[in-house]
């Protein structure tokens, strides 16, 4: 879908086929071939963000893209680990998020039970603090998993607008050599780096060192036609003639002074919304009955009840 975007751990693994394919599966020749392919993943890129993932692909650059809230930045990442049969890697950004639940924990209560488990003898011997912190007790999060999955996986970083900056810093150097240390095991380093994808709501403003690092693409509001096609390819089945109504609804309320503007991931909602009344057409009641499918602020929603017959008829 173009232009609609706790801590996650990794997604599922592909299939095997699938991650012996990736490496395969990630070049394309040419920016019209990488496009065909997100659109048939089901995410219809304009030029410019096709051009920006082709080169990230080609020069293995992480890629940052910020736009408002549910234009399909965090969608972009999802189709091109589908399309490139890569596994998605997902580190969600909050604030007071820290390093440790970036990239890896103990795994405290399963040593615990092995400590248990050893005689005095066993805890005697000169390595078993050494077992105790092998690999076997390592929790992966979402960065070490990424460095060990090397190209086989696309990282996304999602929000990272909502962390503090000295996690952006932090974050900053992982990117710079994708390998990670720890301490009582070594340096773990990708043979090959994961795509990476960044996205921000630019609730606050990043870093220029973060930024250089990247390269940028900026996804906007799609224009009418364009979110037409993108309902109903996110959306197949849906009525063309209703879906053309409610985009154009959802463009009137984006001329609103609305503290959250609906992005194209509500257009989607409100479209299924009224198919699953069984409403064919888009007048006053309607849209008041359906408002909270795409409106989610309480003021916002008192507002477009007082624009009803502009927003549906657009008068």
């Amino acid at each position: 879908m173009e232009n609609s975007a706790q801590l996650a751990g990794a997604e599922p693994a592909g299939t095997a086929a699938q991650l012996a394919g990736a490496e395969s599966a990630s070049t394309f020749r040419s920016v019209a071939e990488l496009t065909q392919a997100l659109r048939d993943g089901g995410y219809l890129a304009d030029r410019g963000l096709a051009t920006t993932l082709f080169v990230g692909l080609t020069l293995d650059r992480p890629i940052l893209i910020e736009g408002e809230v549910g234009v399909g930045k965090t969608e972009v990442a999802k189709t091109l680990a589908t399309v490139l049969h890569r596994r998605l890697i997902r580190l969600q950004c909050y604030e007071g998020i820290d390093t440790n639940q970036a990239l890896y924990e103990w795994d405290y209560a399963r040593q615990m039970l092995y400590i248990r488990a050893l005689s005095q003898r066993e805890l005697d011997a000169d390595d078993s603090v050494e077992k105790l912190f092998g690999p076997r007790f390592l929790l992966e999060r979402p960065l070490l998993a990424a460095v060990r999955a090397g190209r086989q996986a696309v990282l996304l970083i999602d929000e990272i607008d909502r962390a503090d900056d000295e996690f952006e810093a932090f974050l900053l150097e992982v990117l710079s050599d994708f390998q990670i240390t720890v301490p009582e095991i070594g340096t773990i380093r990708a043979e090959a780096p994961p795509l990476v994808i960044l996205t921000s709501n630019r609730t606050r403003e990043l870093h220029d060192a973060l930024k250089r690092r990247c390269l940028y693409h900026w996804v906007d509001y799609p224009d009418p036609d364009r979110e037409v096609a993108i309902v109903l390819t996110r959306a197949p089945g849906v009525s063309e003639a209703l879906t053309r109504k409610v985009v154009a609804a959802v463009n009137r309320l984006r001329s609103l002074d609305l503290a959250k503007p609906p992005g194209v991931a509500e257009t989607i909602d409100w479209v299924r919304t009224l198919e699953v009344l069984g409403e064919t057409d888009l007048d006053a009641r309607t849209v008041s009955d359906t408002l909270g499918a795409v409106i989610k602020e309480r003021d916002d929603l008192d507002l477009a009840r007082r624009n009803l017959d502009r927003i549906a008829a657009g008068g």
